[in-house]
């Protein structure tokens, strides 16, 4: 199987991070009593959505809104098929919020279905200050975690009411404000500003033609309309919402796209859809970087040097480690582990490296099977252990148990040695949970890697070994050869931030190549 194939599942969660629209939106904060008064305007309703990719169909969304005796609830489906190296896959999410007259979040629950596994996060707002969120990942046991919130939290599906109802829908207004988001359990800073209004014309009605046994679009209507555009992470979203805050079009990177459409219609798309290949183009190959250069024998080479184009480079984890950014210039060094001195043998007994040791909802380090695995993959009890002689086994461990293939899911550690399947995440998920199962520190790296004339998103691990080394379970190279270009590091649910470099990246390779 190619190696490109193991690249699929960062960029599936890279890209279903960037289309779910349950990641967007911001708030505007008006006194708390104009702002319940304005909610009474909100009708119970339902709108229906075509979700396309480059112009093609890729799958059908709904927004439910109903009225609470003393709020509202919010429920949104989104049912895509997608493909990654050939392979399709179908992704169902589902999210359903509680909230009170005011918007504030009571309580939510957040499913995502694929063919390998479900993810759940439910929750509730305990006062102003603290949300207890149950987390379930396929093959995993449930985990109870507590969040401290300075203020209610917001959920993100009920921020485009909020933009409508905070009676500040004026061109030029903008705001900042921590958006929860379920996918992810972490809140993220967004900026928000009203681009413009104008009418936007919709099909959302349907009349049947029973001559062609289909239903045909009704006429359009023109609707007062507000384009907002939110920002994160160098991310832009742009959507366009009515007065009640209801989405109309939206539109983020990748070629993405939601429309409001009719029942009947976004029904028959789905029907259609329905034992076909995707149409809407390889998610893997759409956001390939063409490599300038071809690189051989990379296990071979002990440094490259990039130039960066097109982006933000400082709002980046560009400089550290074995990497060193000059100017718009990367320099990538591959380690020596013979040369190395980790000052310290497992387990780590410091305090400095706590989040790298950490059990994390998708990390499970703690379970009795991820123990387990890594005590077998190691051959011994890991107290005094060399961590350089850990790493290496963990690697090869990893590399050979898993069998390379798409999940299309949020990866799980328990869930990977479970079905001993997978891509990047779920390799990379796997091996940090081994690796702090043990005392080893071990993070996340997201970014990108050269293979075959192009370089795709990726995501692998880096461990501490008196420095932070990067290693590759996926393609089975410890260390990792120097045509890693890491990005970010430290949480995978910091790989939405890479999406900001699609389409505006340019990479030449300045040695080292042909």
């Amino acid at each position: 199987m190619s190696r490109r194939v193991l690249l699929a599942t960062s960029i599936v969660m890279l890209w279903l991070g960037v289309v779910g629209w349950h990641v967007k939106r911001e708030y505007f904060v008006p006194e708390l009593t104009r702002l319940a008064e304005a909610t009474l305007t909100l009708a119970p309703e339902t709108h229906y959505y075509s979700l396309r990719m480059g112009g093609e169909a890729i799958g059908t969304g709904s927004s439910q809104l109903d009225t609470l005796p003393d709020g509202f609830r919010i429920q949104d489906l989104m049912m895509l098929g997608v493909e990654a190296m050939g392979q399709p896959g179908e992704v169902v999410v589902r999210t359903e919020v509680s909230l009170s007259r005011t918007l504030r979040m009571r309580d939510f629950h957040f499913r995502l279905q694929a063919e390998a596994g479900d993810f759940q996060a439910e929750g509730s707002v305990e006062g102003d200050t603290l949300l207890r969120v149950r987390v379930e990942a396929a093959g995993a046991d449930p985990e109870e975690l507590t969040f401290a919130v300075s203020e209610p939290p917001i959920f993100s599906a009920a921020l485009p009411l909020l933009v409508a109802k905070s009676g500040e829908l004026r061109v030029g207004r903008t705001a900042r404000v921590p958006v929860f988001d379920p996918s992810t359990l972490s809140n993220r800073p967004v900026d928000v500003e009203i681009m413009e209004f104008s009418t936007v014309s919709m099909i959302d009605s349907a009349t049947w033609d029973p001559a062609r046994e289909r239903w045909i679009p009704g006429p359009e209507r023109e609707i007062a309309a507000w384009r907002i555009q939110e920002r994160f992470g160098g991310i832009t979203t742009e959507s366009w919402i009515d007065q009640d805050g209801r989405i109309l079009r939206a539109s983020s990177p990748m070629g993405f796209t939601l429309e409001r459409t009719s029942f009947e219609l976004a029904r028959q798309e789905r029907d259609d859809r329905r034992g076909t290949a995707s149409t809407g183009g390889d998610i893997i190959f759409n956001t390939a970087i063409a490599s300038n250069r071809t690189l051989d024998d990379l296990e071979r080479v002990d440094r490259l040097r990039f130039r960066l184009t097109g982006t933000e480079l400082d709002r980046f984890d560009l400089d550290g480690a074995r990497q060193s950014l000059r100017g718009d210039t990367l320099e990538v060094r591959r380690e020596e582990l013979t040369g190395l001195e980790p000052g310290f043998t497992l387990p780590y007994a410091a305090d400095d490296r706590s989040e790298a040791l950490a059990a994390e909802p998708l990390i499970q380090s703690r379970d009795p099977r991820i123990i387990e695995a890594a005590e077998s993959m190691l051959g011994r009890d890991p107290a005094g252990m060399d961590p350089v002689e850990a790493a290496v086994r963990l690697n090869e461990g990893v590399y050979e148990l898993l069998a390379k293939e798409i999940t299309f899911a949020l990866p799980s550690a328990v869930q990977a040695l479970e079905d001993r399947r997978g891509d990047c995440m779920e390799h990379t998920t796997l091996y940090l949970a081994l690796a702090r199962s043990v005392g080893l520190p071990a993070r996340a790296a997201v970014g990108l890697v050269y293979l075959d004339g192009s370089f795709f998103y990726h995501a692998w691990p880096e461990v501490w070994l008196g420095e932070w080394v990067a290693m590759d379970p996926t393609f089975g190279q410890a260390p990792a050869d120097a045509a890693h270009l890491r990005f970010i590091h430290g949480s995978l649910a910091r790989q939405l931030e890479v999406a900001s470099l699609i389409g505006s990246l340019g990479i030449e390779v300045l040695d080292g190549g042909s």
